[in-house]
């Protein structure tokens, strides 16, 4: 049996993944959680954090990757850095974006938007707060 995705809008799906359960073999697995950030939730976050980075808020020269990092351990996900190889910078390890479920990353969005609105930043696209 191949791998099946059921997404729960409603009763008609929820009776669908009941029957894909009593039709599993012996050993399947069953995964259930909430949907994952969306597409255009991470283009989104990753042209912030580009306006961001661009605009190098109180002198900081960090690319983007970093930026993430630092908003994700803002929030309070765990986020670890590692030393890079051969003296070079460290990087960023830990907690993924794309683990966050839609809500975590309308979070993270929202609080990039604020430290950026706080900074100057110049958004290439307009802002939900000034839309202007």
């Amino acid at each position: 049996m191949a791998g099946q995705t059921a997404i729960l809008h409603g009763p008609a799906q929820r009776d669908f993944a009941k029957r894909l359960i009593d039709a599993a073999p012996v050993g399947a697995v069953v995964n259930v959680r909430e949907a994952t950030r969306t597409l255009d939730q991470n283009a989104k976050m990753w042209c912030l954090l580009s306006d961001v980075s661009r605009a190098k808020p109180d002198g900081r020269q960090w690319p983007t990757e970093t930026w993430k990092a630092a908003f994700m351990h803002f929030l309070g996900h765990h986020v670890q850095f590692c030393e890079g190889l051969d003296q070079c910078s460290p990087f960023p390890i830990g907690f993924k974006t794309s683990r966050l479920n839609k809500a975590q990353m309308a979070d993270m969005i929202t609080c990039i938007y604020e430290y950026g609105d706080r900074h100057g930043v110049k958004w290439s696209e307009p802002s939900p707060i000034h839309p202007g």
